[in-house]
């Protein structure tokens, strides 16, 4: 990527309100069968069309056809029975229904593949693709098969690998893995979290992310916020070894929140995606305060390796509110990349 500054989305963004219920995250689909095939590849062309409009530089597919960031590649896979469900602690912070894995995971056949396809058609742009990481993919299931999270995540660490291998061949630039359960289990993350992270990217021919935020704008995530003091230092936990990993692309919250800034130089080396856009709140920040955030985070990045972005998905937001934070990211980042040429 030679852009200097090239800007992106952290994930999701709002679906139209004709295919899923608007505001609302993990909405179930409003069509079925082919009407839901259609629907989704609409939507698809929509959120991409809405991001290069709003001048965004590395594109995605807007997660417009997941209705989950983790349960929708879970539930592609053998070994896992979303009948028999539990009730279980997510990340420490709130009680969900769960699937069970009831057997050896496994996937039959490939998940996004064919959406990665359909995007790559439509735009010769960088593409970013989505996936979650092999802990954050533990931490919401109930294992009754492996009793050891240790074990599922090297098994779904083979099964990402397989299918990072086939949206790298499908045209996807950057394969990102989504792992807020990094901000929580720490001593996890430093024994074998970072080490499964590795083994799915293994042999990828493409750059490669890994998205560590403080979870989407839901309150169960807000509440946990409020916890945390005024200084958020989780990073600090494990970036040393994340430093010394083979993922290329580190992508981190920092707009309105209280992650010191000059944690950052723990990674000094990466590439950093610096989430300069709030997902937590309506207010549509204005370019200067986008570009005030990425000034702060050149001091511990160099700025061939910066790259603005948002700092988690945006799927509970209303369109109105992405679309004009899309503009503020691209604005702010346009602001700060003419002082530095």
């Amino acid at each position: 990527m030679k852009t200097l500054l090239p800007t992106s989305t952290a994930g999701s963004l709002p679906k139209p309100s004709w295919l899923a219920e608007p505001n609302t995250l993990w909405s179930p689909w409003k069509l079925q069968d082919d009407e839901l095939i259609d629907g989704k590849q609409d939507a698809l062309r929509l959120s991409l069309q809405e991001q290069q409009h709003a001048g965004i530089d590395i594109v995605s597919d807007g997660e417009q056809t997941r209705q989950h960031f983790v349960t929708t590649f879970i539930e592609h896979l053998d070994g896992v029975d979303f009948q028999q469900r539990k009730t279980m602690r997510i990340r420490d912070r709130y009680d969900a229904s769960v699937p069970s894995v009831v057997g050896a995971v496994s996937r039959p056949q490939s998940v996004f593949v064919n959406d990665a396809r359909f995007l790559r058609q439509l735009t010769d742009q960088p593409i970013k693709w989505a996936l979650p990481g092999p802990m954050t993919m533990i931490d919401t299931l109930y294992d009754g098969h492996y009793h050891s999270r240790e074990k599922l995540a090297w098994e779904f660490a083979k099964i990402l690998n397989q299918e990072a291998k086939e949206l790298v061949a499908a045209g996807v630039d950057i394969i990102q893995f989504d792992e807020p359960a990094f901000n929580v289990f720490f001593d996890e993350v430093n024994d074998w979290g970072i080490a499964t992270l590795e083994r799915a990217i293994e042999g990828l021919k493409c750059e490669t992310a890994v998205h560590i935020c403080y979870g989407y704008g839901i309150q169960a995530n807000t509440d946990w916020k409020k916890t945390l003091g005024s200084e958020w230092r989780q990073y600090e936990a494990f970036f040393p070894k994340l430093q010394a990993s083979n993922i290329d692309i580190i992508s981190l919250e920092c707009q309105n929140s209280h992650v010191p800034m000059e944690l950052i130089e723990l990674i000094r080396g990466k590439k950093v995606m610096i989430g300069a856009i709030d997902v937590a709140n309506h207010a549509i920040e204005t370019p200067e305060q986008v570009a005030a955030t990425l000034r702060k985070a050149l001091q511990f990045v160099d700025a061939d390796k910066l790259m603005p972005c948002t700092n988690c998905g945006m799927a509970p937001l209303p369109r109105t509110v992405a679309r004009g934070k899309l503009h503020a990211l691209s604005a702010g980042a346009d602001i700060v990349r003419r002082e530095l040429v």
